[in-house]
């Protein structure tokens, strides 16, 4: 049994900037948040402001960021935990923000997920988390992979349609179980669960495309992969009863909004980068 690295091997580990990026002051990031949340209530759009900003602090690697972006989300003064909104709004805010991170896997990997899930556990409170899910919902079994690779299919045609049987096949010839991952995952992950809003934390069809574009828009350098998702997000239109806040974020100036919210909020968490 190895119980610790070897002298070099440790060394290595600290060099090449190992760490997540430090975020901006504290003033610079609870302004961006208050700015860009306030735009969005005066839009109605508030649950989608909270997915995208989630998942551009999440990509953008800075875990005490999602700290305190959980902090801003359940208390009218993030210093202050004893102006914090009901429990069950809290929780709820939670579940979206956790369910935020958990798809944003799909698109940027494990190991940043567990980076700001890990800071956004540390931020809640005690009853919080006892207010959420422990209990898996996702779990694969003969009983229910028919019916997960079927919704992630339909969620594969939705935001690729008509290139969808192209895209299907030019994926699947890379490697033979790259495409069978990816619908698995959608159909898992990505795809809203069965049973709507009564599932703690489950993300409508459109907030799902949002999550795709906060990630790969933050990632960066990944233009054909971030397209094909505003057009998921735009074709989110065409689901049937949507509520008023999906309708308005996959029309095309809600569809704007998104990017440049993302954009904002990226210029001042990486604004600070380039000095180090």
């Amino acid at each position: 049994m190895v119980a610790h690295l070897p002298p070099a091997v440790k060394q290595l580990l600290t060099l090449r900037n190992p760490h997540p990026y430090p975020p901006p002051s504290l003033s610079r990031l609870q302004g961006v948040l208050s700015k860009t949340f306030n735009d969005a209530k005066q839009r109605r759009a508030e649950t989608g402001w909270l997915v995208l900003t989630m998942c551009t602090l999440l990509t953008a690697n800075s875990p005490p960021t999602v700290s305190h972006l959980y902090r801003f989300a359940t208390r009218t003064d993030p210093a202050n935990e004893s102006t914090r909104t009901s429990l069950s709004d809290a929780v709820r805010k939670a579940a979206i923000m956790r369910e935020s991170a958990l798809k944003s896997t799909i698109f940027v990997g494990v190991p940043r997920v567990i980076l700001s899930l890990t800071a956004m556990q540390e931020a809640m409170e005690k009853d919080v988390k006892d207010g959420l899910r422990k209990h898996s919902i996702r779990e694969a079994n003969p009983e229910n992979i028919e019916e997960v690779v079927a919704r992630g299919k339909a969620l594969w045609q939705s935001i690729y349609a008509p290139h969808d049987v192209k895209l299907y096949n030019k994926l699947g010839s890379l490697h033979p179980d790259f495409i069978t991952f990816i619908i698995q995952a959608y159909g898992a992950i990505l795809s809203p669960l069965p049973g709507g809003e009564a599932i703690e934390g489950n993300l409508s069809r459109a907030l799902g495309s949002v999550v795709g574009i906060a990630t790969l828009r933050a990632e960066g350098r990944v233009v054909p992969q971030l397209t094909s998702h505003v057009f998921g997000l735009l074709k989110a239109r065409y689901v049937a009863d949507q509520n008023e806040e999906d309708k308005w974020l996959s029309s095309d100036e809600g569809t704007e909004w998104v990017i440049r919210t993302i954009d904002t909020i990226l210029d001042v968490v990486e604004g600070e980068r380039a000095k180090l």
